[in-house]
């Protein structure tokens, strides 16, 4: 065995993905920019932004360079009664950017923790003020994580059906729709009626559910359902994990409410996609819920690599990355281009419910089988692409294009012209 692709099938099992099945993956040695380069020379363009983490474009010099040299000083120290400069600078920087009642900052390692963080700081709360709440709301449709927490809080579906009786039960709402905020609001507040002092949260990824299908939605409604939350000391906790950093047109999803959420999650971008680290931020009164002489009060919640200085670094460098470079001026360009393709594609006879927010358009392919993750559409759609030198990922029949924001109007154009002749 001589080729990435051949020996990594001696050992490795890669995530979502059915092994018998799939074919051997595609060995990558280099990525610049918007491009990735396999083990042949061929050049893809990532217009899925590798799994939506990347931003600023593969190994960007600067990101890089700030890795390097924080490898050199400091690559890991426990953050339990030590601290850093990395991390410091990072929450500097980054706190000021949220809405302000955002106060402390709890780093972890990824999306899923960081939504786990979030529940736990929640439920928390209120046990530590001797009155239990033990029930959390969520989009029926949600896709949190794939830790025990935030799956609980998740679809019951594909993703989670092996585990559901181990899974804590959920007060599940509809999605939201053009049509139906009405009833979303009175499933909400139905919910309320029936285990008044029993909620401790509501869960909601701000105006697109991304793994259900890219399922967009009117900040109006979610607006009403916060309202209420809060009218009844229900904390309401944004997990901008996809929609952060830029991908809905705003840096923050959040930014287009009118209500401020007590909890944010964050990841993914976070980083520029070179590190893995996860954020859970919440207000004083949060935080101060903990404070106590008592040490059963404290958050008992940590990772091995929480606050790790070069993941802070890579995020400290990622977000000077946002003002050297004017980032969320190409967010803008690329969110009038998107708007621009999907008029082009209204009428297309193959696809339908063409949608578009920021830096994400999406679309579903209309094929004979149920709708949904498993549709057979989903490989023909890949290799299609592939062949192309594209990288999309489907789900099921929903192809999206989420690029990072490097990436030239030439370059979504060809993206676009590759869609529009399927």
């Amino acid at each position: 065995m001589s080729n990435l692709s051949q020996r990594d099938s001696k050992y490795i099992w890669h995530p979502y993905t059915q092994m018998q099945t799939a074919g051997l993956p595609i060995g990558i040695v280099k990525g610049e920019g918007s491009y990735l380069f396999d083990e042949n020379g061929k050049r893809y363009i990532d217009a899925v932004s590798s799994w939506w983490v990347n931003i600023h474009g593969h190994a960007h010099p600067y990101i890089a360079n700030a890795i390097a040299a924080q490898a050199k000083e400091l690559e890991q120290v426990i953050f339990a009664g030590f601290t850093h400069e990395p991390a410091i600078k990072f929450a500097e920087k980054f706190m000021p950017l949220l809405p302000r009642n955002q106060q402390k900052l709890f780093l972890s390692d990824n999306g899923s923790t960081a939504v786990e963080a979030a529940i736990k700081m929640a439920l928390q709360f209120f046990f530590n003020h001797q009155k239990p709440r033990t029930k959390i709301i969520a989009f029926r449709d949600a896709y949190h994580g794939d830790t025990f927490g935030s799956m609980s809080v998740s679809a019951r579906g594909i993703f989670t059906q092996p585990f559901n009786q181990l899974l804590f039960d959920v007060l599940f709402i509809d999605t939201p729709t053009a049509t139906n905020h009405s009833t979303v609001v009175t499933q909400f507040q139905q919910h309320i009626t029936e285990h008044e002092n029993e909620i401790a949260a509501f869960i909601f990824e701000p105006l697109i559910l991304g793994s259900a299908g890219m399922l967009m939605y009117d900040a109006v409604v979610l607006n009403q359902l916060m309202t209420v939350a809060k009218d009844h000391n229900i904390f309401c906790i944004a997990d901008e994990v996809m929609t952060g950093f830029g991908r809905t047109g705003k840096l923050f999803a959040c930014e287009y409410l009118s209500v401020s959420p007590d909890i944010m999650c964050f990841s993914k971008g976070i980083t520029g996609g070179f590190m893995a680290l996860g954020a859970t931020t919440c207000t004083n009164q949060i935080y101060e819920a903990f404070l106590s002489n008592e040490k059963a009060k404290m958050f008992f919640h940590g990772h091995s690599y929480t606050g790790n200085p070069l993941a802070c670094a890579a995020a400290y460098a990622s977000l000077e990355v946002w003002e050297q470079e004017n980032t969320l001026q190409k967010v803008k360009e690329i969110s009038k281009l998107n708007l621009e393709f999907a008029v082009r594609l209204q009428g297309k006879k193959n696809i339908e419910n063409v949608r578009a927010l920021g830096t994400i358009i999406a679309l579903d392919v209309i094929t004979s089988e149920q709708k949904g993750y498993t549709n057979s559409i989903r490989d023909k759609l890949y290799s299609y692409f592939i062949e192309k030198g594209i990288l999309l990922r489907p789900l099921g029949n929903t192809l999206y294009v989420l690029p990072p924001y490097c990436i030239s109007e030439a370059d979504l154009n060809f993206v676009f012209d590759a869609i529009e002749t399927l």
